[in-house]
């Protein structure tokens, strides 16, 4: 099982992002939100996925993308949970709404749960 975060499964397109903010279901887990949502996309890639940071809330650039850097880090590990218990194909959206620098324990930690959150969600969804 390779850990890799290769380009086909990172999401650039402009209008899907803005179609996820305005259309797109979340969960969340201080300090990161998920925003989700079940759509066609340009690869055959179970999700593709962004990550965003605040600029309000982390005026310097190395910050930000320091906390980037740690939520894919963190996503990279443990997407295959998530590949494993879902069909179809996703768009998602990591938002850090946290105020303070985390530590990449935090993000483990609240990756972990915010993907387990987002299992059995879909699941519900899928049964009703």
């Amino acid at each position: 099982m390779a850990y890799t975060f290769p380009t086909q499964e990172k999401l650039k397109s402009k209008k899907l992002i803005d179609k996820l903010f305005k259309e797109g279901k979340s969960v969340s887990k201080y300090p990161l939100k998920l925003i989700y949502k079940e759509m066609a996309l340009l690869y055959n890639v179970p999700a593709q996925t962004a990550i965003a940071v605040p600029k309000r809330s982390f005026k310097s650039a190395v910050q930000r993308n320091r906390i980037k850097r740690l939520i894919r880090e963190s996503y990279r590990l443990n997407k295959q949970t998530v590949f494993n218990n879902m069909e179809g194909n996703f768009a998602f959206l990591f938002l850090y709404i946290g105020k303070e620098m985390p530590s990449y324990q935090e993000v483990e930690e609240a990756m972990v749960a915010l993907l387990q959150k987002f299992i059995t969600k879909i699941k519900d969804e899928k049964v009703d």
